[in-house]
């Protein structure tokens, strides 16, 4: 395979904080490669010195192969409020655009319109200034991914995105031939993608041909081999300090080189890495007692405008249970945690109908998404006072005294989670917290969680996040309806996608029509009114006829054979059935009693 990139000597540093200092490596094609590094080590800026967006100090070399088209997916997307979706996408896109002919540039407009569709947006002329940021990050991805480039380099691509989004791009990389290198926290994103991890430590760096697991055991033996010879070098230190307490100040040349000596084994033996986990038995056993009575929801509705994003909600939390929330971007699900945790107000608008009551004994901590503040001049240890949560979490004694402003956004994004958790809350409620952490806190959090002692209440578009952590799920599925499934994320899309599968063989199957009669009746057991299992028998009817057209949609929309005006159809009633499709499911799913 030929080499696509190859790096010489660069390193960056900002003030006094060197970040990589004269690294090397190289990519070659068809490489897709996942960095990982704690915040605040330089992820960023590599990705944007390889972009030529900025620079090295220390001159070095960043080559490509010529001639090699390359796409940069920042993650802070530039545009104009005032465009159109389309407008936006295709006056970002010049340099891929600019040498077409007629031809190949309806082929290009065509090719940015299906993947809108496939992204879930659309409306190409819906304005950018009312779009979530969910939404701008597929327009983002929309405008890389339509150039067809030979080399991505990706910042954080599943940031903001829901789910379902994730899992198209995820195929869509899958099955690419691009070479890519990316920066991801998605740990089930970084392991169906990716072929090699890319470590930065410490300034160096270090490349592991495999997927997440293989990485984590073969960063562990590098770290144990490490310390192992620091260990050997902090035994020649003790002898050596032995010495230098034993000795007069020598004046000869050999003296000389043995007290230089003794300096370099100093630095190095106070140079290893900390594995061992911080016991916070005792923060923990001080959280608040939590009572029998949590949060009870009576029959909870909530308008805004014309959009539903809560209906009749009827649910009493229980003492240490963990929910996770799933759904699309704007499905309502921060609305609803502002209305359990009493942050909405009436006099900001909307109508809010039923009860939520809240326990006595109830202490919440709330992690926003948009909640971060700090008072100016804090230093880290003003900010948080708990010396072992700042040690868990990576916040080193040199940095204890560093003032808030000069962390970088993930370290900030620590920091803020830790004022929540100090707090010792008997009731979590997390607001995509594996938004803007790195892989390396992220484990740590699962593993605090796992030992947290109270209820759990988490959004997250983390799929490994929500299948370590919760024991059922709300999903969201838009117009205010929300159902319960029993288990994690994993186990409630293999449900979902083994349903389809079995639908789908139905309808190809005619002689099957005395197994659909069979299902007919077994809600008779679960006591359905007539009425119902006459709703039952149509969607178990309905639901294969959908999937035939979706197939058959799709087939089209990729096939390149139909007109702008013909795409832009298909791609609206794409949209418009995927959303019937959602709502036959889960009403299928609730008269099914799963």
């Amino acid at each position: 395979m030929p080499s696509y990139l190859q790096i010489e000597n660069i390193s960056k540093s900002y003030g006094p904080k060197v970040l990589f200092q004269h690294i090397d490596f190289n990519i070659n094609e068809g490489d897709k490669v996942a960095l990982i590094a704690p915040n605040g080590t330089g992820k960023t800026s590599l990705l944007r010195i390889l972009a030529g967006k900025d620079s090295s100090d220390s001159g070095g070399k960043v080559l490509f192969l010529k001639d090699i088209r390359i796409a940069f997916l920042e993650q802070e997307y530039a545009y104009d409020p005032e465009k159109s979706i389309f407008r936006q996408i295709m006056d970002s896109s010049a340099q891929w655009t600019e040498h077409l002919d007629t031809d190949h540039l309806w082929q290009y407009e065509l090719r940015v319109t299906q993947l809108l569709t496939q992204f879930g947006l659309q409306d190409p002329e819906k304005p950018m200034k009312d779009l979530s940021g969910g939404e701008i990050k597929r327009v983002a991805l929309t405008q890389m991914l339509a150039s067809e480039a030979d080399f991505y380099i990706m910042d954080e691509p599943t940031n903001h995105l829901d789910i379902d989004a994730i899992e198209f791009l995820e195929g869509h990389l899958k099955h690419s031939r691009c070479t890519l290198f990316m920066v991801t926290h998605d740990r089930y994103f970084l392991d169906r993608v990716c072929n090699t991890v890319m470590e930065m430590d410490r300034g160096s760096i270090y490349i592991y041909r495999g997927d997440y697991m293989n990485f984590l055991e073969k960063r562990q033996e590098r770290i144990d081999n490490y310390n192992a010879e620091t260990e050997k070098v902090r035994n020649l230190y003790r002898r050596e300090l032995e010495w230098m307490h034993a000795s007069p100040c020598a004046r000869t040349g050999k003296a000389k080189y043995r007290k230089q000596a003794f300096w370099d084994i100093k630095e190095r033996a106070d140079d290893s890495y900390i594995q061992k986990k911080v016991d916070l038995s005792e923060t923990q056993a001080k959280s608040t007692y939590l009572g029998n009575k949590v949060i009870n929801c009576k029959d909870v509705s909530f308008w805004w405008e014309q959009k539903c994003y809560l209906s009749h909600f009827t649910y009493n939390f229980q003492r240490y249970e963990r929910v996770g929330i799933v759904g699309r971007n704007a499905s309502g699900k921060t609305t609803f945690l502002n209305l359990i945790t009493g942050g909405y107000r009436p006099e900001w608008g909307g109508t809010f109908t039923g009860v939520i009551d809240r326990g006595e004994s109830l202490k919440m901590g709330y992690y926003h998404q948009s909640g971060m503040s700090f008072k100016p001049g804090q230093t880290v240890l003003e900010t948080v006072g708990d010396l072992h949560l700042l040690n868990r979490f990576l916040f080193p004694h040199d940095m204890l005294q560093n003032p808030v402003e000069r962390l970088s956004g993930g370290e900030r994004r620590r920091l803020y989670l830790l004022t929540i958790l100090m707090k010792q809350p008997n009731f979590l409620i997390l607001d995509e917290p594996t938004n803007d952490l790195d892989i390396v806190t992220l484990e740590i959090l699962e593993e605090y969680l796992m030992e947290y002692k109270g209820s759990l209440l988490i959004v997250s578009h983390d799929r490994h996040f929500l299948d370590r952590l919760v024991d059922h799920l709300f999903v969201f599925c838009g117009d205010g309806v929300v159902k319960d499934f029993v288990g994690n994320y994993t186990e409630y899309r293999t449900f979902i996608k083994d349903y389809e599968a079995q639908q789908k063989e139905d309808s190809s199957t005619p002689l099957r029509s005395a197994q659909n009669d069979k299902k007919v009746k077994t809600p008779d057991k679960k006591k359905l009114s007539y009425k119902e299992q006459q709703e039952l028998k149509a969607l178990e009817e309905r639901l294969p006829q959908l999937e035939a057209e979706k197939a058959a949609l799709e087939a089209q929309l990729s096939g390149g054979a139909l007109s702008l005006e013909e795409l832009q159809a298909a791609s609206a009633r794409y949209g418009t059935l995927q959303e019937e499709l959602d709502t036959a499911e889960m009403r299928w799913l609730e008269l099914s009693e799963i």
